[in-house]
């Protein structure tokens, strides 16, 4: 790619980050639906995709922590799809009780708002959103695993959003958004099995996301699960209908692009 044809390229889309985009046809993000639900549901599958899982997780512990004023110290990703992520402050309180509770929430809400992007005709502002994201969590990975993964996802989606046509672009922005939603019921479930085995295995020191918010907060860590559980469906259906109202020609008030047309 020479110079000229670069600068066409960039100049090309920043102005469609500010613009609207055809909607794509109704198989397409139904094709795009079916292949998430396969990187969810098929477990070897799901055990390399998962960690885009982690990534939003932990970003949702690291972005709530700067909004309730802690000091966001470091992320790292590991390869058994876990993650931690490490900020200073008070060891109690609303803000701490915040950031622990934003992991699990942080997949599906994220899905919801590419949901909303997409359902806007926005196709390129949200892959590109996609890529600022990572690219400010990239600033904060502490570990060569998690500073390669999350650069290679960042990588993928630049790749698509740069050099993909329009159909490869839809196609790769509606699986995204269709994964996330799906994705975030799955770990929720493993949280639950974990928790489940250790209680049986009379291990008391559970540390677990649910468990931290239970010692927090003094209610009970299934009560927690039951809230994440809730979050993940809530985000689903009201993604599923952002996504699937314009190509479908269904009109939800406040959710479709543009007025619903008089009947």
């Amino acid at each position: 790619m020479d110079r000229a044809e670069f600068v066409e390229r960039g100049a090309s889309i920043a102005d469609r980050l500010t613009t609207t985009q055809a909607q794509p046809p109704w198989w397409l993000v139904a094709a795009a639906a079916v292949a998430a639900l396969m990187l969810v549901g098929y477990t070897p599958i799901w055990r390399l995709t998962r960690n885009i899982v982690t990534i939003a997780h932990e970003g949702g512990h690291a972005l709530v922590a700067l909004l309730t004023g802690r000091r966001l110290n470091s992320i790292r990703l590991h390869s058994d799809t876990s993650g931690l992520t490490v900020s200073s402050g008070k060891p109690y309180g609303l803000g701490m009780i915040l950031t622990t509770m934003a992991g699990y929430p942080a997949p599906p809400l994220l899905g919801v708002g590419f949901a909303a992007l997409l359902g806007a005709s926005r196709i390129t502002l949200m892959l590109w959103t996609a890529i600022a994201l990572l690219a400010a969590l990239l600033i904060k990975i502490r570990n060569i695993y998690g500073g390669i993964t999350v650069l290679g996802l960042g990588a993928a989606v630049f790749v698509v959003s740069w050099f993909g046509t329009d159909t490869l672009q839809a196609g790769f922005a509606y699986l995204g958004a269709w994964f996330l939603l799906f994705a975030g019921a799955r770990p929720v479930v493993e949280l639950q099995r974990g928790r489940s085995r250790q209680q049986r295995s009379r291990h008391h020191d559970v540390d677990s996301d649910a468990d931290q918010l239970a010692r927090l907060t003094h209610l009970p860590g299934l009560l927690w699960v039951v809230v994440f559980v809730a979050i993940a469906v809530g985000a689903l259906l009201l993604g599923a209908g952002l996504l699937v109202s314009d190509i479908a020609e269904l009109c939800l008030p406040q959710l479709s692009s543009g007025a619903c047309p008089a009947r």
